[in-house]
């Protein structure tokens, strides 16, 4: 059905391209558009095969190691070991479970959050407006185009008013070009000489149209170039890298230990192959190779967790970098209001003409409910002549226009031009008062007041915004100079936008989390400033700047001044990008906020950049890391708080899982220099299966402990692990393995038995790691002030590895193929007593940790 559609649309007049498509202006039915879909599928580009559970499965196995462990048990059979041969393949297999169970969680998770950022298009359908996912879009749709959208489909448009497009994405041209509505000659134009088509994946720039859907999915420009690359790579984080050359460099450390003990094994007389086992085992064992992936999955839920709350994460470093933010650079407007706004006050001599500028000089519809749909400024107007009786709904959907002049920032204003019924035309323009008084002809009086009137409205945090008309025999409305110069002015009107309640409450936690808060406005500074007051983000004595003293700064002069100043108002957004590299230059990490087509620079140059999902273009939306659902300022703050709690996690994480794989390593070490067979190889496999995972997983998911917005923002400097992490990790290690080798000596000297001594030592070296993760569960706090109730996860884990390794000695069948004894209530009292004395340790440790802490926060 789709191959129906093409054709060289450029090249027809519009009534052929509607016929063509059996559409109309009205778009198609509802009905009509899902029987089309039904034929010519979704709007997507073609992604590369996600891989099968299975081959997920076979990919756990693509592992040297792991080949070696297959070796062995291959070479136990061999030898009639079929215990051995058992155990080692039941551990490599059941390994492979898990791992694909947790990649295969991880994917569903990316991929339900690749979802929810999905653009949505305005579709006209039956005459009625509906905001729809893109992706459902079908040849014949109509749809609305303003300046910031990603062009949803191939599109002929047939409506323009000064729309340019940004097509570099398929042309290579950067500047954006003007489009049109009339046909095209030359049916073998180039792309970029279609000046009536608009292409999936370019941007408008400037302007709105309407046009008609010919093209959707695969058969789009961008659709036939997608077909012939492959797959993109899949995305990994810093951090993840830097977890895999420590993995790296811990390999190779671990291979040598391998082959120490290996050797020092045969030096003492014992069996080739039984220190070929240990080595091997040890080495699988103690290799954090799925340290990557349990991150990988933390990230991933964490990402979920926030999309929950109203934060949807666009790439996975962003994670990483929240927990680091120092400086939140956020709009005023939606950001920390309700983005509600209500006029509030009216200044002018002319009502009736007044009334006529507002209906007029304004782009908001109305819905079959008579609710104004659009830009919130505008629905304000609407709403106002609307409960006034100033307009009625059906003079305001019989809106008619000669031309227009959309809205610019730079010009911070738009003008449209209306028929008179005597004849001629009269333009009303809207606009900042500032910028529209200079284009008006008024005396130094009339000046004067309608200045005064303004700062009274600014002082009270309203928004204000001025009218002005002139009548015309003609206008050109591509000389926005001239069209907009010699006005007669009309009057003001005064809104104001309440602050979010929870925004004060945000501003506050901010504070306390040394992250310091920052208002960028366009809006009079008089209305920022109140604004901002009552907030509390002028309470620490900085200051306001507006736009214009800005520029007369240089970067010297604002990088020392940028510290003092709280509120920028009257900005045009390329200043934003100023901001940004300012607070950079002073080594901070920056979230900035932007919603339109000119934030995009500042909001890729941030070092985390948030878009916002209601009124944000999806051009500021794609050049973002982080789109917030409810445009709430609050939503940054808890992202921050999850940012933060996220990378807490993987950090416990980490630590508990190189310290375990430390003790493990000592443990065996130590008893082979000693001549000792502490251990068999399917212990240590079995150890490791139990010990690690469930506890790690579970430490990823820990809730965030209570203070953790009350400290300073972690330096992005600072390594993932220093020195000190390092340290704490060998002397957690160290304890383990000594602990685990008193454990043995205690079975195998005292109780004379080294069966009994092997038992003690798996036993202990299982179970302390198991105790050591109550300890990792907060870097900060004793164990013994948590709250058990709000640790579901962590209590699950540790209770079903406890279990899982109880099971094997206290199993009678179980215990023969492991070749364990049976330990009396007293021995087990032993190993008890010694996992306690591991918990008391790591409590040692972090009281010796507070107390510096302590002291440097003193100096």
């Amino acid at each position: 059905m789709q191959s129906d559609y093409n054709a060289a649309w450029h090249t027809l007049a519009m009534n052929e391209a509607f016929s063509k498509l059996e559409s109309s202006p009205e778009g198609l039915s509802p009905a009509e558009a899902q029987a089309r879909l039904a034929q010519v599928g979704q709007n997507k580009l073609k992604e590369g095969k996600r891989k099968s559970v299975f081959a997920i499965f076979l990919a756990q196995f693509a592992d040297f190691m792991i080949w070696v462990l297959i070796a062995a048990a291959v070479i136990s059979a061999f030898l009639g070991e079929w215990v051995d041969c058992g155990i080692i393949l039941f551990v490599v297999i059941l390994n492979a479970v898990m791992g694909t169970v947790q990649e295969s969680r991880a994917e569903a998770a990316l991929e339900a959050l690749k979802n929810m950022v999905a653009p949505m298009a305005r579709v006209v359908r039956d005459g009625v407006l509906h905001i729809v996912p893109a992706a459902l879009l079908v040849p014949g749709d109509v749809v609305l185009i303003e300046a910031g959208d990603l062009i949803p489909a191939d599109i002929r448009l047939f409506e323009c008013a000064s729309l340019k497009v940004e097509e570099s994405a398929l042309t290579g041209e950067s500047v954006p070009v003007d489009k049109d509505t009339k046909p095209v000659g030359d049916a073998g134009a180039a792309i970029g000489d279609r000046t009536n088509m608009a292409y999936m994946a370019t941007s408008a720039a400037y302007g709105r149209a309407s046009g008609v859907v010919v093209s959707t999915g695969m058969e789009t420009q961008v659709g036939k170039i997608a077909a012939q690359l492959g797959a993109a790579q899949k995305e990994t984080t810093p951090l993840s890298q830097k977890l895999n050359q420590i993995s790296n460099i811990l390999s190779i450390g671990v291979l040598i230990v391998a082959a120490l003990i290996f050797a020092i094994g045969l030096l003492s007389g014992r069996e080739l192959f039984d220190m070929f086992l240990t080595a091997v085992s040890l080495a699988v064992a103690a290799i954090p190779e799925g340290l990557v992936a349990v991150i990988t999955i933390v990230l991933a839920m964490g990402m979920g967790r926030m999309a929950q709350r109203g934060a949807i994460i666009r790439r996975l470093p962003a994670v990483e970098t929240l927990g680091s933010t120092q400086v939140i650079c956020s709009d005023k407007t939606g950001t920390l209001t309700e983005n509600r706004m209500t006029v509030k006050s009216v200044r002018t001599d002319d009502e009736p003409l007044l009334w006529q500028a507002m209906g007029h000089c304004n782009d908001s519809r109305l819905s079959k409910k008579d609710k104004a749909l659009g830009d919130p400024t505008e629905t304000a107007l609407i709403d106002y002549l609307l409960q006034n009786g100033h307009w009625s709904t059906d003079a305001l959907r019989g809106r008619t226009r000669a031309g227009e002049i959309p809205f610019d920032s730079q010009r911070k204003r738009s003008s449209v031009a209306v028929g008179l019924k005597q004849g001629g035309l009269r333009i009303f323009v809207k606009g900042a008062p500032d910028v529209l008084i200079t284009r008006c002809l008024l005396d130094d009086d009339m000046r004067a007041r309608i200045e005064r009137e303004n700062d009274e409205m600014a002082e009270k945090a309203l928004r204000v915004l001025a009218f002005a008309y002139k009548d015309v025999e003609t206008v050109d409305t591509r000389d926005v100079e001239g069209t907009e110069s010699e006005l007669i002015f009309i009057g003001l009107v005064g809104m104001i936008d309440p602050p979010r309640a929870e925004a004060a409450e945000a501003i506050r936690t901010c504070r306390a989390a040394g992250i310091l808060p920052v208002m960028i406005t366009g809006d009079h500074k008089a209305t920022a400033v109140a604004v901002a007051q009552s907030l509390g983000i002028l309470s620490d004595g900085r200051r306001a700047l507006t736009g214009a003293e800005l520029e007369q700064m240089d970067d010297a002069a604002l990088d020392a001044d940028i510290e003092g100043i709280g509120v920028y108002a009257r900005v045009a957004p390329e200043h934003k990008t100023r901001i940004v590299e300012a607070w950079q230059r002073r080594g901070k990490v920056v979230a900035m906020t932007g919603d339109g087509v000119n934030d995009a620079p500042a909001l890729k140059k941030a070092d985390i950049g948030v878009g916002m999902g209601i009124t944000g273009t999806d051009v500021s939306k794609g050049a973002s890391d982080m789109v917030l659902t409810d445009d709430n300022f609050a939503t940054i703050v808890t992202a921050v708080g999850e940012g933060r709690r996220i990378y807490d996690n993987i950090h416990k994480t980490a630590k508990f899982l190189l310290s375990s794989n430390a003790g493990e390593v000592i443990a065996v070490l130590v008893a082979t220099l000693l001549g000792w067979r502490m251990l068999a190889p399917v212990h240590i496999l079995w150890i490791n299966l139990v010990t690690d995972t469930f506890p790690a997983l579970a430490l990823g998911v820990e809730p965030a402990e209570n203070d953790i917005m009350q400290r300073s923002p972690r330096d992005k400097k600072t390594a993932f692990l220093t020195g000190g992490d390092w340290l704490r990790i060998l002397c957690v290690g160290a304890a383990e393995a000594l602990l685990t080798l008193a454990a043995f000596i205690v079975g195998a000297r005292v109780y004379a038995s080294p069966e009994l001594g092997m038992t003690m030592a798996f036993l202990t070296l299982s179970l302390t790691q198991l105790f050591a993760t109550l300890g990792f569960q907060s870097e900060r706090h004793s164990v013994f002030t948590m709250k058990a109730g709000q640790h579901r996860a962590l209590w699950i884990a540790l209770f079903g590895s406890a279990a899982l390794q109880m099971i094997v000695v206290l199993v009678s069948p179980l215990r023969e193929l492991f070749g364990l004894a049976a330990p009396s209530l007293v021995q087990y009292g032993i190993v008890l007593g010694l996992c306690i004395g591991m918990l008391m340790f790591i409590e040692l440790l972090k009281s010796f940790t507070r107390m510096l802490w302590k002291r440097g926060e003193e100096k």
